[in-house]
């Protein structure tokens, strides 16, 4: 990862720190073209309403999608971090929990154990992602599988896909901030413990409905104590084979009150459940999964969307005395309904990551570093919108058909939402 950029203009001037750091990927044969291009990304002014809206189709719609869905999504309910381990009597519990627990209490001890995992008080993280929209359906295409003329837009494994990094800095589950650019489109994403909010160049900061909740992203192998405390009230419901691995699988559902909190006047979120799958061989979390279904309130017919994002955790390795994920692949499933059969859509997409550098115990992450955005708008009304789409037709050069809409809070699109393609509650 490369995080200076040298002086273009100057050979003896100083380098320019870069934000986010940059994958070596990026950097071409010709680094000064390469350097160029990261410099004109530094410089890019924020997109406008009318820049936005104009965009259908094609590369820059594709990454607004990207970032907007995949990029820092957040798990389904808050995580208590007044504890680290599971405190309740096992043997009192129903058998699905005090199992739950049992599961619990062994990924702690691999882990790294209960004393290694209360010391640390922060992390940080530096990594590099690839993602790519990798296939579209409508209509009658949902029940042609893959024979369907839509077909598949992207395949990360020929090298397609855009390429990026991110920088992760936690104090607590809920005290964090994500920066990820993704060829040269930046979100910026935290929690100062009161509210969670997000920010992209083509939409002004706001936040998240509801109480804060941690980043699913930590939840993906870096932050073990947040993860057993999240499982810590789960229930077992069997087991599983995963590439091989025997595994435990753990249940999550979010509770009626907090759906109640992130719900508004046009979008309702009817569950969020997640799964957490412990090999039983190491311990360890080797696949996280979520599922969330929302509704979207029209005058005429009401449009469910349903999201569903599975996360293979691979490569630990031991830092500090902390069993670490360094990468994994998330894929995500992005099915919308209600209407008639034409109007169904399902979007599929993933992301391959990686940990370039991870430490503990940071000094000087004082609370000044997760303060919101100036310009935060809080989503008082309005559904929580962020990643709208006027989809018709595929276009011409192979990319996902969204149009993306600047500064928008509120469910926008054909005959009462009946276009909307992509949607993130957040």
């Amino acid at each position: 990862m490369r995080t200076l950029c040298p002086n273009l203009d100057r050979e003896d001037a100083l380098e320019t720190v870069l934000e986010v750091p940059v994958p070596e990927e990026m950097i071409s044969s010709n680094k000064h073209n390469s350097w160029q291009t990261i410099r004109s990304w530094m410089l890019r002014p924020p997109l406008d309403a009318a820049a936005v809206s104009s965009v259908l189709g094609g590369r820059t719609a594709e990454i607004q999608f990207l970032l907007g869905v995949i990029a820092a999504p957040l798990i389904p309910l808050p995580i208590r971090c007044d504890r680290t381990t599971v405190g309740d009597n096992i043997k009192s519990c129903p058998i699905e929990s005090s199992m739950a627990k049992y599961i619990v209490q062994q990924y702690v001890a691999a882990a790294g154990g209960e004393h290694v995992l209360n010391s640390i008080n922060s992390m940080y993280a530096v990594g590099k992602v690839k993602m790519a929209a990798s296939e579209f359906l409508s209509g009658d295409d949902l029940s042609l599988g893959n024979n369907s003329k839509a077909g598949k837009l992207k395949n990360m494994k020929n090298g397609r896909g855009e390429i990026g990094g991110f920088v992760l800095w936690q104090k607590r589950p809920d005290l964090w901030s994500l920066e990820l650019m993704v060829s040269g489109y930046k979100i910026s994403a935290g929690s100062d413990g009161k509210v969670a909010w997000r920010q992209t160049p083509w939409q002004h900061s706001h936040a998240s409905r509801g109480p804060p909740r941690p980043l699913r992203r930590s939840l993906q192998g870096l932050d073990p104590r947040s993860t057993a405390n999240l499982f810590s009230n789960s229930i077992c419901i069997g087991e599983k084979t995963i590439n091989g691995e025997d595994c435990f699988v753990l249940k999550m559902e979010a509770e009626p009150s907090t759906l109640r909190a992130r719900s508004s006047t046009k979008v309702e979120i009817i569950r969020h459940t997640l799964w957490g799958c412990f090999s039983q061989r190491t311990g360890l979390l080797v696949q996280l999964e979520d599922s969330h279904l929302l509704r979207i309130k029209a005058p005429k017919n009401d449009v469910f969307w349903e999201t569903t994002m599975e996360s293979s955790i691979q490569d630990y390795r031991t830092v500090e005395g902390v069993n670490i994920a360094h990468s994994g692949k998330t894929s995500v499933s992005l099915f919308r309904f209600g209407e008639n059969s034409e109007s169904h859509t399902r979007t599929k997409m993933e992301e391959i990551w990686s940990i370039e550098e991870v430490d503990f115990n940071i000094k000087g992450l004082s609370m000044d570093c997760f303060l919101p955005p100036a310009d935060l708008k809080r989503e008082d009304e309005g559904s929580g919108v962020i990643n709208v789409a006027d989809c018709d037709d595929l276009t011409k050069n192979g990319g996902v058909p969204y149009k993306f809409m600047a500064n928008s809070y509120r469910v926008v699109g054909g005959k009462g939402g009946s276009k909307v393609v992509a949607v993130d509650e957040e």
